[in-house]
């Protein structure tokens, strides 16, 4: 039977295996698990060309509804019945069939998989910090009957291992100058590195932190409530729209929220736990693990936006799980997300090409849809915590159909901004303890139109043209010496890092919505056509990118201006 690569060259399956990591031997024949085979649109062409006329901002070009969309661009029956064939043909079990989300489940053996798909699964190890990483990797491409070759775009779950990390950074008990009456001394602090992980081990769901720390052992810090007074947001509670939350591991305590909410004065908002692929909402009790992550999330998208829906979307942590979390609370008729908020992300260099093709290609399902997604940029600066002396952007903030949210440090007095600067500091920011807002150029994607005649600052020597996609494109308060107060694990505490900045910003576009009465969609080209709705950000390093007036690497436009931004995106 000729076979051919499941995808293009250039967009190939083959998964790079982790510096370190060592192969074990082969995969048990008999072990059984899950595989997701995505299939074509039935109009891509169609479906291309709406999706960049809206995020071009075109005169007229409008989302469409999620009905609208699976009578338009589900996979065709001829397309799931020919890959019921190859399955039938393979032994392999059809679990479940989505064609509105074009997806066809299949159950299998590593051995009818290695035959089916024409690789060799094989079992790796990995170190990292004190714990061993064990996962299943497959060597070589995928490949397909030719049949199948136009008709199938990706086939992702052959890959177990743990890629993306939550973008949160925990303050350690190293007091600092109070930036709120020092501001022109930054914090001398510490912080865990979030982002990069101290270990982890098979199916923990993500990085474990250095332990979480009271709030009293920061210098200076501020409820989600005090942040949306210094960025002016609009009035409102998010009433009618729902956040989606997409959660890679760990989960929430109820007890947390409840006390949360009521410290704050803030009306409880609803949070339900949504199960992909399985996981669900399974909190460890260790609050400097995804835990951290999840209730962070929960808790500033609920401060900001209590009369918001909160669905949190449970998926393990592997590409798979990830490309299904974002597909799962695209296509869920029932919530009907309006803004998708993700806080876990990983290096572009980590994904294979394959797997971060079909996760860009549901980030533009978004766009169709009329859904705003919001992406943390990283907490590892210009390197995004790659140890190759290069530079480096994390994805899926780097997808040109996300919004990248970058990190600043705020210093604040009289309910006033007094300072704000890039998160990161000065010298080899990126690899610092304290960490640094992601942000640089994407080695990934060519630069988008609402990009065009912007210049890029490194540290040394003159703004240079932007030649691919920059990220990120907005910024709030992310240092943990300014972070956020939470309560976490039964007890207050202060956290930074991109992640807080998502979920932000996902409550400030959900207000922006609930007060027009419509959704506002792909932002990005309006954002930029209307740089007078940020503070911007012109001092501060995240390592080799500089702050500079106007658009950069480090905190793109800039911190929000809530009510310019409501107007620019048409709600005033």
């Amino acid at each position: 039977m000729t076979r051919h690569p499941v995808s293009d060259p250039g967009a190939g399956s083959e998964h790079p295996v982790p510096a370190g990591a060592q192969c074990v031997g082969a995969c048990d024949p008999a072990e059984h698990f899950n595989v997701v085979m995505i299939l074509r649109r039935q109009d891509e062409h169609a479906f291309r060309e709406l999706v960049e006329r809206i995020a071009s901002d075109a005169p007229g070009a409008q989302p469409i509804s999620r009905e609208q969309y699976e009578q338009r661009f589900s996979a065709a029956a001829a397309d799931v019945a020919r890959v019921e064939a190859f399955a039938k043909a393979h032994g392999l079990a059809v679990v479940k069939i989505d064609s509105g989300a074009r997806r066809v489940v299949l159950s299998g053996s590593v051995q009818q998989y290695n035959a089916a798909f024409g690789v060799d699964l094989q079992r790796f190890e990995h170190q990292v910090g004190k714990l061993k990483q064990h996962f299943r990797q497959p060597t070589g491409p995928v490949r397909l009957p030719v049949d199948l070759h136009e008709i199938v775009t990706a086939v992702v779950g052959l890959d177990s291992r743990a890629k993306v990390q939550p973008h949160f950074r925990i303050e350690l008990p190293n007091p600092a100058p109070n930036p709120a009456t020092n501001p022109a001394t930054p914090p001398d602090t510490t912080a865990a590195k979030a982002g990069q992980p101290l270990d982890t081990g098979s199916g923990s769901g993500g990085p474990v932190h250095a332990p979480i720390r009271p709030a009293r052992a920061v210098s200076r810090s501020f409820t989600p409530l005090q942040l949306a007074e210094l960025y002016d947001f609009p009035a409102g509670d998010g009433k009618g729209q729902c956040i989606a939350l997409i959660e890679m591991g760990g989960g929430y305590a109820q007890s947390d929220l409840d006390a949360y909410f009521s410290a704050l004065g803030v009306t409880p908002p609803r949070v339900e736990a949504v199960s992909v692929d399985q996981a669900t909402n399974a909190p460890s009790g260790d609050p400097s693990g995804p835990d951290g992550e999840v209730t962070l999330d929960v808790e500033i998208a609920g401060a900001l936006a209590p009369g918001a829906l909160l669905a949190v979307y449970f998926a393990p942590n592997s590409e798979a799980g990830f490309v299904d979390a974002v597909s799962a609370a695209l296509h869920d008729s029932q919530r009907k997300a309006s803004v998708i908020s993700i806080s876990w992300g990983a290096p572009e260099s980590v994904w294979s090409q394959q797997t971060l093709g079909a996760l860009n290609d549901a980030l533009q399902t978004a766009v169709a849809l009329g859904v705003t997604v919001c992406c943390a940029s990283g907490d590892s600066g210009s390197s995004d915590g790659v140890g190759d002396g290069a530079d480096h952007v994390d994805f899926p903030a780097s997808s040109p159909y996300a919004l990248g949210c970058g990190g600043t440090q705020l210093a604040a007095a009289n309910g006033r901004i007094a300072r704000e600067t890039v998160w990161g500091g000065g010298g080899n920011a990126a690899m610092d303890e304290n960490g640094a807002t992601g942000g640089g150029v994407s080695a990934t994607f060519a630069l988008p139109a609402w990009q065009k005649g912007l210049k890029v600052a490194r540290g040394s020597g003159a703004a240079l043209a932007l030649g691919r996609r920059g990220v990120p494109d907005v910024a709030a308060d992310a240092d943990p010496a300014t972070g956020y107060e939470v309560h976490i694990g039964g007890m207050d505490t202060v956290v930074g890092g991109t992640s807080a900045v998502a979920p932000l910003w996902a409550a400030l576009v959900a207000r922006i919505n609930a007060g027009s009465g419509k959704a506002a969609g792909f932002v990005n080209a309006k954002l930029y056509a209307q740089p007078g709705a940020f503070n911007d950000i012109t001092s501060g390093s995240n390592g080799d990118y500089s702050a500079r007036p106007g658009w950069d690497a480090c905190t793109g436009l800039g911190t929000p201006v809530g009510s310019k931004v409501a107007a620019a995106l048409g709600s005033a």
